[in-house]
């Protein structure tokens, strides 16, 4: 908050307390919306459009994609088009491909997703090649052929 905001604050004459009001971040938020027709491209893009705050909607129907950049919530949006016209919506949940360590994991490999694109969470439960703790290699490794200092009971 520089100089200025502080003093047009502090000569403020509106008749309100002095409660300071947080301003919004302008950010791109990504969706996947299931798009059929130009029909329902249209009533998506309308309905987000009608929002407060939104500077631009880029809408990739093949791709099933909707970005909104602009100073406005994920959670209004995705809430904003789920109502309006009846699709349901969700936060963008693919990454690149490369970004990924095993594309092709279980947990990870998407057969709905875009060319190019893996579903992929941090999330250490749903990631399956997540990294085994210090006792569980220690246990995996105690009698593998490649350890020479391995148990030799056979």
């Amino acid at each position: 908050m520089g100089a200025l905001d502080h003093f047009s604050n502090l000569f403020d004459c509106s008749g309100g307390g002095h409660s300071l009001k947080k301003r919004k971040q302008l950010q791109t938020v990504e969706l996947k919306v299931k798009l059929d027709c130009e029909g329902c491209e249209r009533r998506v893009r309308r309905a987000v459009e009608g929002m407060k705050g939104v500077q631009q909607v880029d809408i990739d129907r093949k791709g099933s994609k909707v970005t909104v950049v602009g100073y406005v919530e994920p959670s209004k949006v995705v809430g904003r088009i789920t109502h309006r016209t009846g699709k349901r919506a969700e936060l963008w949940p693919y990454v690149p491909y490369d970004e990924v360590d095993h594309p092709y994991a279980q947990g990870v490999y998407d057969r709905k997703a875009p060319a190019g694109y893996v579903r992929y969470s941090q999330d250490p439960q749903t990631n399956q090649l997540a990294r085994a703790s210090s006792t569980e290699v220690r246990y995996t490794t105690a009698f593998s052929d490649e350890n020479t200092a391995a148990c030799a009971i056979m």
